[in-house]
């Protein structure tokens, strides 16, 4: 024996000496201690142990040769209850170390749904018999990993040094059963309550090759979670050890964090139920045992078609949740449940489906609270009251879910004001009402954006309270997305063209009498239809070769085609983009359809005509053009917004919606003075279309297909109707925009363009926020085009509206915009006041999405062009000096 023993000391304080060299009875070992000594197995219990560091003390090592691995000092966290030893040698050299890894070790940060944890280094149990090639293959890797390691040599002190521990991994020698049965161990660990989260390794001996691998089930039956077949190499131990940690070990961490979860949920005020996708109780909380009177051993594992339901319910009322759940869809309502008592009480119920394996949904939970009258306060309190706290008086006040109302200051002025003696009995039905309305399964948005805010109400002071009593005036007003105008020292060119374009023009006169002019004479000519096409001359021809330039002037092509435009570029840009294959018509009959419907613009107007139409053609097959609107959008998509622009002004009579509804026109009373015009468009280009087979561009095409190129055509026309302006731009940032823009801003997208449209493509209803938005630029593009286009057409809308302006005044019907008098009008002004609240924003958020940089210098140039002419007090088009070149 050499003479030179090692001191090793266990984290309690025990004190145990060991010889440095094999010994044939590796449990036998000399304890020392300083004082009076108390023997129990291997430790000493000593009074130096306060003064001992709870870290390992073992001698310094290197790591052994992979040949012949040489003896080590461990920490040991018990010994065995052998043989006491003198050591020969009474020189005892200790060395002490603030970590048991030569490697440091580190935490870990691990994500669990939206909890952020930190694990902490990985402690490992090893219990092994004897000390040999495979017990330091594992101490090694544990050094290697970066892992806390104790090791102990029996049963006895293996269960202390866990209960101590707490340790995620043990590793058990299951090779010999001579010295200890490795599964008595692991059942006697697996008997008390940390091991629930601890993966237990068996290190079971090497087969040869020629024998039979034996079944691992007695293994897992004693409470074993895998098996390791006998290999020394620390390597090999290692990758183990590291396989455990990133599987099972990090698997049970997350487990062990619902236990957070689980005391929130206990601990909190609102009653909670965790039902199964078959509607199978999983759990409730104190909370819902409480307000039910229910114990919790009487729920769980029932279906919840066995629990007693209230008859207050509508009849079909669970049938509509369902249906709402199963689709995946959050429900939220007021619903009438029955107590174990048997009364009924109204609960406020929010079920939220629960994804799991698959993508399916495998959980439900819901949150109960009760619907705050004083019926069902009484209910429960008494039934509380009675069950649990019978005698005790001293807790009727700090019943949870006795409803407070904390917002006795903020009150209805009205309602204080018209108080009268049959207040209680109003109130009543107002509280009736009020249920029935909430037990409504059909809710749209807005109500539960409603629903939320009045429930926040209820728990908050009486400042925000007050707040929200003025956000839900707003919110329960019809023009949500229609900005007010300020006050009457506005400008005037701003209020009235918002005024004239935003509102339905039905002023009152002095008489409070609406003035009705007789109907409007609406001429509808119609041109015959080719037998055959002809040849486009080469004039026109050589116009359109620049049709795909944004600068395409289209001004000439009125010229070369005596002011019928469309049909020419009609020809020219549905034949790019296949429309007639998509239909499956002939040329034929999309030229005699183009021709029907610009024989009805009105070449009379000096703004909305068929060259307005073209322009708008022109400018919708530009956007369709730009990669990121191409990739959002289907072949269908395009059809429809190539038609939808050639047929959105059709007919228009050169007067705006306001005058219409104003003059009592055959078409405001046909369409209720809502969006006539547009209606007016879509309506008859559709009966132009149908009514002969000649032109009939839709004959060929599905009746499916047919109705939903239809609406999506109507849709996009009755977008053009600026009324809605600003709903459809707010929605359009909102749910385009701003995604788009959060998505390519996070450090953690990865996504290439490519990807964020295909994103757009999967949700309808943002394809009509695209379509919407561009045949509402393409319809307003004017302020985009080149500066002598944009002087143009800024002379042709205001000539229309001075028109306009002239027969209210012949008529003496209410002037919609007065700003627009031909003798005193700053048109500059005018123009200024459009790009300034209609233009910019929608334009900003168009180019964010579409990249229309061409665009945005026009409008930029534009404007400047405006602002100096304003500034010069110029009201006319161009300067002076610019009319007389």
């Amino acid at each position: 024996m050499g003479c030179a023993p090692s001191i090793h000391v266990s984290h309690s304080g025990v004190i145990y000496c060991r010889d440095s060299e094999e010994s044939n009875s590796p449990h036998q070992t000399t304890t020392i201690s300083q004082g009076t000594a108390t023997l129990h197995g291997l430790f000493v219990k000593t009074d130096a142990a306060d003064s001992i560091p709870s870290v390992l003390a073992y001698q310094s090592r290197q790591p052994p040769p992979s040949a012949a691995p040489r003896r080590k000092e461990r920490r040991e966290s018990g010994g065995a209850s052998a043989r006491s030893r003198t050591p020969h040698c009474c020189s005892v050299e200790a060395e002490t170390q603030t970590s048991s890894s030569s490697v440091k070790a580190s935490t870990t940060e691990v994500q669990v749904g939206p909890m952020r944890l930190t694990q902490y280094p990985i402690q490992v149990l090893l219990i092994f018999a004897k000390e040999d090639n495979q017990s330091n293959g594992f101490w090694w890797a544990c050094d290697r990993a970066g892992y806390r390691c104790n090791i102990a040599w029996t049963p006895e002190s293996a269960l202390e040094c866990f209960l101590d521990k707490h340790q995620e991994i043990i590793v058990i020698d299951h090779r010999n059963s001579r010295y200890f049965d490795a599964e008595d161990i692991c059942r006697s660990i697996r008997a008390v309550e940390p091991s629930e989260h601890t993966v237990i390794l068996a290190v079971v001996p090497r087969i040869s090759a020629d024998q039979e691998e034996t079944s691992v089930l007695p293994l897992l039956e004693a409470g074993f979670d895998r098996q390791f077949m006998e290999n020394s190499s620390v390597t090999a131990c290692y990758n183990e050890l590291v396989q455990i940690e990133h599987g099972e070990v990090r698997s049970q961490f997350k487990l062990r964090a619902c236990n957070a979860v689980f005391t929130a949920l206990d601990h909190c005020q609102e009653a909670v139920e965790i039902t199964s996708e078959d509607h199978v109780i999983q759990y409730v909380n104190p909370a819902f045992e409480q307000m039910m009177g229910y114990r919790k051993g009487e729920l769980i594992g029932k279906e919840l078609t066995e629990l007693p339901k209230s008859d207050k319910n509508c009849a079909d009322l669970l049938d509509n949740i369902n249906t709402i759940i199963k689709k995946g869809k959050e429900w939220q309502g007021v619903y009438y449940a029955r107590r174990k008592s048997g009364d009924s009480i109204q609960q406020h119920v929010k079920i939220t489906p629960v994804i799991g394996q698959g993508g399916k949904i495998r959980h439900f939970v819901s949150l109960k609270r009760l619907h705050c009258t004083n019926e069902n306060s009484k209910q429960v309190y008494k039934s509380h009251h009675e069950e649990k706290y019978a005698g005790d008086n001293s807790q009727s006040e700090s019943n949870s879910y006795k409803c407070k109302n904390r917002r006795k200051d903020s009150v209805d002025v009205k309602s204080i004001t018209s108080q009268s003696s049959d207040a209680p009995s109003l109130q009543t039905r107002q509280y009736s009402s009020m249920a029935r309305i909430h037990s409504m399964t059909i809710e749209a948005p807005i109500t539960k954006v409603i629903n939320i805010i009045n429930a926040a109400q209820e728990n908050s002071p009486i400042t925000v309270a007050e707040a929200l009593d003025r956000v839900l005036e707003i919110l329960r007003t019809t023009e949500l997305y229609s900005p007010q105008l300020g006050t009457k020292d506005e400008d005037p060119h701003t209020s009235d063209l918002v005024g004239g374009l935003m509102t339905d023009g039905l002023r009152r006169l002095s008489g409070n009498e609406y003035v009705f002019s007789k109907n409007m004479n609406l001429n509808h000519s119609h041109l015959p239809v080719p037998n055959t096409i002809n040849d486009v001359p080469p004039c026109i021809a050589q116009l359109l070769d620049n049709e795909e330039s944004w600068d395409f002037n289209i001004f000439e092509l009125e010229a070369v085609t005596n002011k019928r435009p469309l049909v020419y570029l009609g020809l020219k840009v549905f034949a790019r983009f296949g429309v007639s294959e998509f239909l499956n018509c002939s040329e034929v009959t999309l030229r005699a359809w183009l021709q029907v419907i610009e024989a009805n613009y009105h070449s009379s107007n000096s703004y909305h005509n068929s060259t307005h139409a073209a322009d708008v053609l022109h400018a919708t097959a530009f956007f369709l053009g730009k990669e990121r609107v191409k990739g959002s959008l289907d072949h269908l998509d395009e059809v429809a917004a190539l038609i939808a622009a050639t047929i959105h002004d059709v007919d228009h009579p050169g007067r705006t919606n306001s005058f219409l509804c104003n003059a009592g026109s055959e078409l405001a009373v046909l369409y209720n003075d809502t969006a006539v015009l547009e209606s007016h468009h879509t309506a008859l280009a559709f009966q132009l279309t149908t009514k002969d087979s000649k032109c009939n561009i839709f004959k060929n095409i599905d009746r499916n297909r047919y109705r939903t190129l239809r609406q999506a055509i109507i849709d996009m026309v009755l977008a053009t109707e600026m009324t809605k302006h600003f709903e459809h731009v707010n929605k359009f940032v909102n749910s385009i925009n701003k995604p788009m823009a959060s998505e390519e801003t996070s450090p953690h997208s990865e996504g290439t363009d490519t990807e964020c449209v295909a994103n757009i493509k999967n949700f309808p209803d943002n394809q009509t926020l695209i379509k919407r938005m561009m045949i509402k630029c393409a319809d307003v593009a004017n302020p985009c085009r080149p500066l002598e286009l944009c002087i143009e057409w800024a002379g042709r809308i205001s000539e229309e509206y001075f028109a306009q302006t002239d027969e209210e005044k012949r008529q003496g019907l209410p002037v919609v915009m007065p700003v627009f008098d031909r003798n005193t009008c700053s048109i500059p002004k005018s123009q200024i006041s459009f790009i300034d609240y209609f233009i910019t924003d929608m334009f900003d958020a168009w180019d964010a999405f579409a990249h229309l940089p061409v665009l945005m210098q026009h409008l930029a140039n534009n404007y400047k062009h405006w602002k100096t002419l304003d500034d010069l007090k110029c009201k006319t088009l161009r300067l002076p000096s610019e009319n007389n070149n």
